[in-house]
């Protein structure tokens, strides 16, 4: 894979993910928003996506369901804030089995010689939020969903 996760708190509300991805930003801007490939890189790899929701534009709903193989689920939903194609996506997240927890995504696209920057910066509505959520294991997901997207990516660039 190109690279790892690099995951900071610049302040008590505050994660900041940054990866690089050897794709151009107009593939990994479509591959955060089509359901066709989010379905192939979102999540744990051993958990089958039941719902993948999407309606992209300001004030749009989205929806993602995981169900893993013990027959749990979990679900994260949101609305769009602003959508900037190629450039920036912000949109508003929730574990739906924590209400009153979501936080803001903001994620930035830059592109240099053809390899992508993904800086994903998300703001929590308190540092409890926060914490809670990073002692998830969510760094651990997030780069098996990141080395996912990578490949979904390589895919999408190489010949039919």
């Amino acid at each position: 894979m190109t690279g790892s996760l690099s995951l900071t708190m610049p302040s008590d509300l505050e994660v900041v993910m940054t990866r690089e991805f050897n794709a151009p930003r107009h593939l990994v801007f479509d591959a955060l928003t089509k359901p066709e490939h989010i379905r192939r890189w979102w999540g744990l790899h051993e958990d089958t996506m039941t719902v993948c929701d999407v309606d992209l534009r300001v004030g749009g709903k989205w929806r993602y369901a995981t169900q893993s193989p013990d027959g749990s689920e979990v679900a994260f939903s949101g609305v769009f804030r602003e959508i900037v194609p190629p450039d920036r996506l912000v949109h508003t997240e929730g574990y739906e089995a924590m209400p009153g927890t979501e936080y803001v995504v903001t994620t930035t696209l830059t592109e240099v010689n053809g390899k992508t920057t993904l800086r994903s910066h998300l703001l929590y509505q308190a540092k409890e939020h926060r914490d809670g959520h990073v002692a998830s294991g969510m760094e651990y997901g997030a780069n098996e969903s990141y080395d996912r997207l990578e490949a979904v990516l390589q895919k999408l660039q190489s010949p039919a």
